[in-house]
C-alpha cells in the first residue's frame, strides 16, 4: 500500500479477518484500481476477502448492510467513484451513499469508506491507482483498524449483563 507520512500500520491480527469489499464499477479501471489497492491492504494483514459488485455508489451501502445481515465478515470496504457531472445528482449521490456508510458504521460495522467524490476523471485516477494516492488500500486499511478496536473491546467475557443459573452452574450471557 504506498502510504503517506500520517498513515497508521496495519494492525496484526491472531486471527485472519474476513472482508468483503462491495465496489460499484460504474468506472471500470477507476473501480479496478481500488479494488487492487484495496486486495493488497487486506493480503498485507493476513485477511481473506470476497469482492461484489453493485451498479452504482447508492447500492454500496445496501449491499454491505444485507451482508451483515445475512454474510459472515468482519469488516466491509466500499468502493466506487462519483465525478461530478451538470446536475444536482453528484450532489445527491455523494451525500447519501456517505450519510448511509456513515449510519452502519455507527450500528458498530467496521466499514472503510473508499467511494471517491471527485470533480474530474484525472483526480479519480491519480486517487485510484495503487502506487499513487491508494484510496482503495486505505479504505480497507480503515477496515482492518476498525476490525482491530472491534476485537480489542469485544473481549469474550463480556456478556450483555445478567447471569443465568443451569444444573450445572451460573452462565454470564
Amino acid at each position: 500500500m504506498a502510504a503517506t507520512e500520517d498513515s497508521l500500520a496495519l494492525p496484526e491480527f491472531d486471527e485472519a479477518p474476513r472482508l468483503l469489499i462491495v465496489a460499484a464499477p460504474f468506472y471500470r479501471a477507476v473501480a479496478d484500481n481500488l479494488i487492487a489497492g484495496a486486495t493488497a491492504s487486506i493480503e498485507a494483514a493476513g485477511g481473506t476477502f470476497e469482492v461484489v459488485e453493485v451498479p452504482g455508489a447508492l447500492e454500496v451501502p445496501t449491499a454491505i448492510g444485507i451482508a451483515s445481515r445475512m454474510g459472515d465478515y468482519d469488516g466491509y470496504v466500499a468502493l466506487g467513484c462519483v465525478i461530478r457531472g451538470e446536475t444536482t445528482h453528484y450532489e445527491t449521490v455523494c451525500n447519501d451513499s456517505s450519510r448511509a456508510i456513515s449510519l452502519l458504521g455507527l450500528q458498530g460495522l467496521c466499514i472503510g469508506n473508499g467511494i471517491l467524490t471527485v470533480e474530474t476523471m484525472a483526480q479519480a485516477e491519480v486517487r485510484a491507482d495503487p502506487d499513487q494516492m491508494n484510496k482503495g488500500g486505505g479504505a480497507a486499511a480503515a477496515a482492518l483498524h476498525l476490525i482491530a478496536l472491534a476485537r480489542k473491546w469485544g473481549r469474550k467475557d463480556k456478556g450483555i449483563g445478567f447471569t443465568t443459573n443451569f444444573a450445572g452452574g451460573t452462565h454470564t450471557v
